[in-house]
């Protein structure tokens, strides 16, 4: 996807900003926008797809209580990183949005319209500091038969001192078998669901067992993933990550980071990964959209190999990137 559809760049003059000018707020504040949901196929309106994008306040109600996002959490959503204004792998998080969506059974989403929406909230971000990008997609009013959603940009208020120091992380049973997507399709393994009731919990599970994160295995002891991220092993020269048709979410970041592999030379793979193989590897990330490549230095209270050297040149290309 060409860069100046995406991304504001103070060096270059995008056509497609001239469109879609939006103020610049302060780094504290999160900037809103409600999205007046198009069907898949839609007609462009006459003034635009940025017509039906609107800012609101950070504090203006903008879900009913009746919608069902509040109720049962019954939508989907993404969280894109943001770099100098641009988002980053909006196709691969675009593609992971329109398949949750059809694991939940939801109209399909409108991503001309979506596209244009992401592109109004990277707008208005600042170029000097990273952001964030969060783009929801409710099932709707209940008995309205129409989707609602919204967007959240939001600047990063962190300093990133996991993808220097790293985590520690605890393992923890998922609850079910690798083959939960065989057996169990309607428990809608591998789709990004607003039920994350169950992903926090997990997060603060790890906090009392004094670990920074924790690393989901099956019951029959295959890794899957973190409750926000992807896991990544080194053996050797290949880069390994366990293969996505086991109930877990596709990485976007997961997805850049075999691109950059490539380039390098270095082999990928997707596969079974083996629980024992966490402490054995030459090297272990989590990858998320945000927080990008963080070392791991500990599982399950036991001192891991820490590949300093190619986390530090994954975090380099996955900052370099602009679209």
């Amino acid at each position: 996807m060409g860069r100046d559809l995406w991304c504001r760049n103070p060096s270059r003059a995008c056509e497609s900003l001239a469109r879609s000018r939006v103020e610049i707020v302060p780094a504290s504040d999160p900037i809103v926008f409600l999205v007046d949901v198009a069907p898949a196929g839609a007609t462009e309106p006459a003034a635009g797809w940025e017509s039906t994008v609107r800012r609101v306040r950070a504090d203006e109600p903008i879900v009913l209580g009746t919608d069902l996002s509040a109720t049962r959490g019954d939508g989907v959503f993404e969280t894109l990183g943001v770099l100098e204004g641009c988002p980053q792998a909006v196709d691969a998080h675009f593609w992971r949005l329109a398949n949750s969506a059809e694991l939940l059974e939801l109209p399909a989403p409108n991503l001309e319209q979506w596209r244009v929406a992401m592109r109004v909230a990277g707008d208005a971000l600042p170029t000097d500091r990273q952001g964030g990008i969060k783009l929801v997609l409710s099932r709707g009013v209940e008995g309205a038969g129409r989707s609602t959603g919204w967007l959240i940009a939001t600047v990063a208020d962190d300093d990133f001192a996991n993808r220097t120091e790293g985590w520690k992380v605890v393992t923890l049973d998922r609850g079910y078998r690798h083959d939960l997507s065989e057996h169990a399709p309607w428990l809608l393994p591998g789709a990004k669901t607003l039920s994350y009731a169950v992903n926090m919990a997990t997060l603060r599970e790890a906090a009392r067992r004094g670990a920074d994160n924790a690393i989901y295995l099956s019951s029959d002891g295959f890794v899957m993933e973190a409750p926000q991220s992807s896991v990544l092993l080194r053996r050797g020269d290949t880069l390994i990550t366990p293969k996505t048709d086991i109930g877990i979410l596709p990485g976007t970041t997961q997805l850049s980071v075999f691109a950059i592999a490539a380039q390098w030379g270095l082999a990928t793979e997707d596969r079974l990964v083996e629980a024992s193989e966490l402490l054995d590897s030459d090297g272990l990330w989590l990858l998320s959209s945000v927080k990008l490549a963080t070392p791991i230095t500990q599982v399950d209270g036991k001192s891991i190999t820490v590949d300093r050297e190619l986390s530090d040149k994954l975090n380099a290309a996955l900052l370099a990137r602009r679209e």
